[in-house]
C-alpha cells in the first residue's frame, strides 16, 4: 500500500511553520501528530520559561483536509493548546478567560496573520491534593484551547502569533523590553 504524498499546500505550510525561530525563552520541537483530525496533520510542541518561574507548555497543530470541513471554511486548520501553572492571586481573578483569549486574539493581530472561523476556550482551574499525592497542596492552571482557519498556507505570522501567545502566558515582556530585574547590573 502506498503513502498518498502530502499535497503542495501542506507542504508550504509544514515548511513556514518549520521555519519559525522562537525567542530564546522558548523551545520548538517537532511531535506526532494526531492521525485522526484530517488526512494530513502536522504538530510542534512548546515550552516557555518566564519570570518568577512561570512554565508554560503548548502545541501547534496544522490540520489539512483537501476536501475542506464545512466548519473550517477551508481546507488548512490551525489547533492551539496552551497550558501554565498560575499563582493563586492570578488565578482568582474573575476576568482571567477574557485576558488569557486577548492574548490569542491580540498576537494574531499583531503579527496579522489573516484567519477566519476563530473559536476556542479558556478554562482556569484550581486542584488541591489531599492524601498521599505528591505535589503542592493546591495548583491553579490555566488552559487555553483554539482553533482558526489561516486564510493562505504562509503560517509563518501564525507560528509568530502563537510564539506570542506563549510568551504572553508566562509574562515575558515583548522582545527588546527588559524587565527591570533584567537589566544589567541588577
Amino acid at each position: 500500500m502506498t503513502e498518498t504524498p502530502a499535497p503542495e499546500i501542506f507542504v508550504r505550510a509544514v515548511a513556514a511553520l518549520r521555519s519559525l525561530r522562537p525567542r530564546r525563552e522558548l523551545s520548538l520541537a517537532e511531535v506526532r501528530a494526531p492521525q485522526r483530525l484530517a488526512p494530513f496533520a502536522y504538530a510542534l510542541t512548546a515550552e516557555a520559561d518566564g519570570p518568577g518561574d512561570v512554565h508554560a507548555t503548548g502545541r501547534l497543530i496544522l490540520l489539512h483536509d483537501p476536501d475542506g470541513q464545512d466548519s473550517w471554511e477551508g481546507v488548512l486548520r490551525l489547533v492551539a493548546y496552551v497550558r501554565a501553572e498560575l499563582d493563586a492571586e492570578l488565578a482568582d481573578d474573575p476576568l482571567l478567560p477574557s485576558v488569557g483569549w486577548s492574548w490569542l486574539t491580540d498576537a494574531l493581530a499583531a503579527a496579522a496573520a489573516p484567519h477566519t472561523a476563530l473559536g476556542g476556550t479558556v478554562t482556569d482551574t484550581s486542584s488541591a491534593r489531599f492524601g498521599d499525592i505528591a505535589g503542592p497542596a493546591r495548583t491553579d492552571d490555566l488552559e487555553l484551547r483554539a482553533s482558526w482557519t489561516p486564510l493562505t498556507e504562509h503560517l509563518v505570522p501564525h507560528g509568530e502569533a502563537f510564539c506570542d501567545l506563549m510568551a504572553s502566558v508566562v509574562g515575558l515582556p515583548p522582545v527588546g523590553v527588559a524587565l527591570f530585574s533584567q537589566r544589567q547590573g541588577d
